[in-house]
C-alpha cells in the first residue's frame, strides 16, 4: 500500500525498524484486535494498539466509569464518571489516532454472545478481572481458532501469556495453566485485595507488545511461556508452559467439546 505523508510521519519510528518496516506497518493497519475489558489492562492495551496503527480495535465492557477506576484505568478521565467505559475509551482512542476504526461493544460477555463478538477479529487480548470470563474467553478462542494474549494483575504482581492451542502441536491453552476456576472467594478481586495502579500499565503494555508481535509475526512468540512480574522485587520470571496432555480442552482426550459448561451471566 502507499502511505500518506501523515502516515509516514505518524509511524516513522516503526517504519525505520528493520523488523517492522513498511510491510510490518501495513500488517498493523490491516490488523483486527478485540480487547476484553476497558479497565486497568484494557486501558494501556487500547491506547498503545491505537498509537501503533492497528486498523480495527474492538472492546467489550458493560461497565461505567467510577471514581475508583481512575487510579489505574488511564483511558478514562474524571469527566467520564458515570459514562460507559466503551464510550470513554472511544473518545480517547480517537484522540490518539483518528485513523483507527473503533468498535465499542457495551455488553457483558457471555457464552451466548462470545462467538459473535470475537468472530470478526484476528487476535483477542483479555484484560478481564474475573476467572469466569478468562476461562470463557480461552475456551471460545480455542474453538474459534483465535490467538489469545492474556494478562492478569493483583496487588503488586502480574502475568502475561499468549495461547495458540487451536494450532495443535505442543501449544498450551489457559486450562493447561489453570485447570478450572478457583472456588469463589479463594482469590480476591482487585477491589478486595488492591492493586498498584502503575502495575496495570506495565502488564497492559506488555500485552500490547505481544499483540503487535503476533500481528506482524516478528520475534519469538510468548506462546508456550508464562511471564511473571513482581513489582516489589523488580523481578521478571519467564516460565516454560507446555500443553497438558490431560487438559480437558486441548489434551489428547478432551472432555470439553463446546461452551455448554459456561452459563450465561
Amino acid at each position: 500500500m502507499d502511505f500518506s505523508d501523515e502516515q509516514l510521519q505518524r509511524y516513522a519510528r516503526h517504519i525505520v525498524l528493520p523488523e517492522v518496516g513498511g510491510i510490518g506497518q501495513e500488517m498493523l493497519l490491516s490488523g483486527k484486535v478485540l480487547v476484553i475489558g476497558a479497565g486497568g489492562l484494557g486501558a494501556p492495551l487500547l491506547m498503545y494498539l491505537a498509537a501503533a496503527g492497528v486498523g480495527t480495535l474492538g472492546v467489550v465492557d458493560d461497565d461505567v466509569v467510577d471514581l475508583s477506576n481512575l487510579q489505574r484505568q488511564v483511558i478514562h478521565a474524571t469527566s467520564d464518571i458515570g459514562s460507559p467505559k466503551v464510550k470513554s475509551a472511544a473518545t480517547t482512542v480517537a484522540g490518539v489516532n483518528p485513523e483507527v476504526k473503533f468498535q465499542p461493544h457495551h455488553v457483558r460477555l457471555t457464552s451466548e454472545n462470545v462467538y459473535e463478538l470475537i468472530e470478526g477479529y484476528d487476535i483477542i487480548a483479555d484484560g478481564s478481572d474475573n476467572f469466569e470470563t478468562r476461562f470463557l474467553v480461552n475456551d471460545a478462542c480455542h474453538f474459534a481458532g483465535k490467538t489469545l494474549v492474556s494478562g492478569a494483575i493483583l496487588r503488586f504482581e502480574g502475568q502475561v501469556a499468549t495461547f495458540k492451542s487451536h494450532i495443535g502441536g505442543d501449544y498450551p491453552c489457559y486450562r493447561c495453566l489453570y485447570r478450572e476456576p478457583p472456588p469463589a472467594g479463594m482469590v480476591p478481586s482487585c477491589s478486595e485485595g488492591g492493586v498498584l495502579g502503575a502495575l496495570a500499565g506495565t502488564i497492559g503494555s506488555m500485552q500490547a507488545t505481544e499483540v503487535l508481535k503476533e500481528i506482524m509475526g516478528i520475534g519469538n512468540s510468548l506462546s508456550g511461556n508464562l511471564m511473571l512480574y513482581d513489582a516489589l522485587e523488580t523481578e521478571f520470571r519467564k516460565i516454560s508452559l507446555k500443553r497438558d496432555r490431560n487438559c480437558p480442552l486441548c489434551g489428547n482426550h478432551p472432555t470439553i467439546s463446546d461452551l455448554s459448561i459456561h452459563t450465561a451471566a
